[in-house]
């Protein structure tokens, strides 16, 4: 399989999917491509009929969008084992996966992911509805299923997954949660695989411009 993603100092949805695959020690091709580049745009022409990442190659199959992986990887690879087992906390999980997947624009708009950086931004009512609305999520979640492994739904998901890029963003800008919330995002910041992501986003030298929001602190 190849997996061509972007900058990962600011690409959630190369994330994504990224971490499904190494969350489940499956084999891949990691094609590392830059935001805001001519090189982005020709590298995947050929390949995707959008020029967006992330993007799975698996043989003959062509996958884009990072929802739409992480479901061609569960049924593909992991019996599908990327949802929780027990039907309602599944039917929950893909609630959530959808809710983010589809929403909290003004939050996205306004806290970039940029692993990077210590910045401050002066929130909107919108963005401060849409933390409002994840630490909801978080604390809910935690609570309930903290001692059957203390992610969204016990064990790691896809859920998590579409989560993940949130903790990165609320680190970046100092977002304060409840002790539940928090408890939730610091196992999600611990986790080995995601410090992998990490350390090569902090190699990354490249900026993209539009990324770079708020005031550093």
């Amino acid at each position: 399989m190849d997996l061509y993603i972007a900058n990962k100092n600011y690409s959630t949805w190369s994330l994504r999917a990224w971490i499904l695959l190494k969350k489940f020690n499956l084999d891949f091709t990691e094609h590392n491509l830059k935001l805001e580049t001519p090189s982005f745009i020709v590298a995947l022409e050929n390949i995707a009929p959008i020029a967006k990442v992330p993007v799975l190659v698996d043989n003959t199959i062509t996958v884009w969008d990072s929802l739409a992986i992480c479901e061609y990887i569960n049924e593909t690879y992991l019996s599908n084992q990327g949802w929780p087992s027990d039907p309602s906390h599944r039917a929950k999980a893909r609630a959530l996966t959808a809710e983010m997947h589809s929403g909290f624009n003004s939050l996205r708009n306004q806290l970039p992911m940029n692993i990077r950086a210590n910045r401050k931004v002066e929130l909107t009512q919108q963005s401060l509805n849409d933390i409002a609305r994840i630490e909801q999520i978080f604390s809910e979640q935690h609570a309930q299923f903290e001692q059957q492994g203390g992610w969204l739904f016990g064990e790691w998901s896809i859920a998590d997954a579409m989560y993940a890029p949130i903790a990165l963003r609320f680190k970046t800008y100092g977002i304060l949660l409840n002790a539940t919330a928090t408890a939730y995002m610091d196992k999600v910041l611990s986790c080995p695989v995601l410090a992998q992501w990490i350390d090569d986003a902090l190699a990354e030298s490249d900026i993209v411009r539009m990324d770079e929001a708020g005031v550093e602190v």
